[in-house]
């Protein structure tokens, strides 16, 4: 990372050991992916309701001069926009540049902040940025800078993490103070203004599923594995990312779910499962908590964005009881980890939700995840032993009794000194635990649900 950049002044602050700045997960990105991102995002702020305050870099002017006309219709919808880059970009030409609330930083060509290229959006009901640095050519190794523009790599970040924006908006503006004092004091009042607001990010959804969205379109647009890979791993860190600030929300525990996925793979390797159904289920957990979003029917309708989507015949069934876990069909690779999510409520005894299933019907992954997230959430409540009495209670009427009975050696072993490691999960690695083996028999679940109507 280039010394003096937003990107690196980001990261050392998360490397100084400071309370409540955890170390950020860095990744490697091709240009169509962050093309995609920023697309995605930029759409946010034309579809949403709330005006963003919005801050960019561009590494190059031409990338700019192709957006141009873009940003004027973003303008429109936008509080302010402030675009950082180097005098002779040609940005000062284009009308947009004219508009009342879009400001220019001439950046001196030395600057390591115009060797960047960024994307903060900073309003009351979401937030979202987009953070990169082109690689270097050592970087690149032997083989060379790419000559497919689209092939190009980023080392960066990018998230909806409401603190982090907000945090990097006060670091792009401290850079700014170097140009323009004013204009800086102005951003400081109004991230101020934006932050006393109060607000539950409720756009934050819509959000998401505009990113999936357009990371799937991405993929009709070249036959290359590793851009196509790229597209696929930052789909499923949309997902992940919105399941980590539901978490977050989380006052009585803001780490539920990893504790729910370190209790999973215990569990799943006591019953000594194949290790793609150890991550399927460690997946699963990470993201369960996603059921409960109940705001996300609102993004699921055909043309939500303007965009009129026919029905997809090949398309696995689902079930919209549960809108939450619908959202994550968005992304086709996650049908079977939806399938799972959906029947976490189901009963050993069939009188649970959504459809009903009793006994065997209920895929193995629902009924652990049931079972340990419903747990996970007696302990934070009481302890070990009363959590565990209240399970065992209900085997055989809500929970499958072999399940409790390894559910008891496992906090048996627990309370004699067994350690279960509480990871947050390394967002941007991506294709991690994505594996696509066995899930047959999930999608054939979701059809016997769906003729059961």
């Amino acid at each position: 990372m280039l010394e003096g950049s937003i990107l690196k002044n980001l990261k050392v602050a998360h490397q100084s050991g400071e309370v409540g700045k955890r170390p950020l997960n860095f990744g490697v990105y091709y240009k169509n992916t962050l093309v995609s991102l920023c697309h995605a995002l930029e759409d946010c702020i034309l579809t949403c309701q709330s005006a963003p305050l919005v801050i960019t870099a561009f590494q190059r002017g031409k990338w700019y001069l192709v957006e141009a006309d873009r940003y004027g219709d973003i303008a429109n919808r936008a509080d302010q926009i402030v675009i950082m880059a180097t005098a002779d970009a040609g940005f000062a030409e284009h009308p947009t540049s004219q508009r009342s609330n879009v400001t220019l930083v001439d950046l001196d060509p030395t600057d390591p902040v115009a060797q960047e290229w960024h994307l903060m959006i900073l309003a009351p009901s979401y937030t979202a940025m987009v953070l990169c640095q082109e690689l270097s050519p050592e970087d690149y190794g032997t083989q060379g800078v790419p000559e497919e523009d689209l092939e190009r790599k980023f080392y960066g970040f990018w998230t909806f993490e409401q603190g982090l924006v907000e945090e990097t908006v006060n670091i792009a503006i401290a850079h700014i103070d170097r140009y323009n004092p004013d204009l800086a004091n102005q951003l400081r009042a109004k991230v101020a203004e934006i932050s006393a607001q109060s607000s539950d990010q409720d756009e934050i959804y819509q959000a998401v599923s505009m990113v999936v969205n357009y990371l799937q379109d991405g993929h009709s647009k070249h036959k290359h594995e590793a851009l196509d890979n790229n597209l696929v791993s930052n789909e499923l860190q949309a997902f992940l990312r919105l399941a980590q600030l539901i978490d977050q929300t989380d006052v009585s525990n803001p780490n539920a779910a990893a504790e729910v996925a370190s209790l999973s793979v215990a569990m799943a390797q006591l019953l000594d499962l194949p290790a793609w159904q150890v991550n399927r289920l460690r997946l699963s957990a990470l993201l369960h908590r996603l059921a409960f979003l109940q705001r996300a029917d609102s993004v699921l309708s055909p043309g939500s964005f303007g965009r009129v989507t026919e029905p997809d015949p090949d398309a696995a069934p689902s079930c919209p009881i549960v809108p939450g876990a619908q959202l994550l069909r968005n992304m086709g690779r996650l049908n079977a980890i939806a399938t799972i999510i959906t029947h976490e409520s189901e009963h050993w005894n069939g009188k649970g939700q959504p459809a009903g299933l009793a006994g065997d019907e209920i895929p193995l992954e629902s009924r652990i995840l049931g079972l340990l997230s419903e747990f996970q959430q007696r302990v934070t409540q009481s302890n070990l032993t009363d959590a565990l009495a209240q399970c065992q209670a209900e085997a055989g009427e809500r929970w499958d009794t072999k399940l409790v009975e390894a559910l008891t050696l496992l906090v048996s072993a627990i309370q004699q000194g067994l350690s279960l490691p509480i990871q947050m999960p390394k967002i941007a690695a991506g294709m991690w635990l994505l594996d696509s083996h066995s899930d047959e028999e999930l999608l054939n679940l979701s059809e016997k649900v769906t003729e059961r109507g």
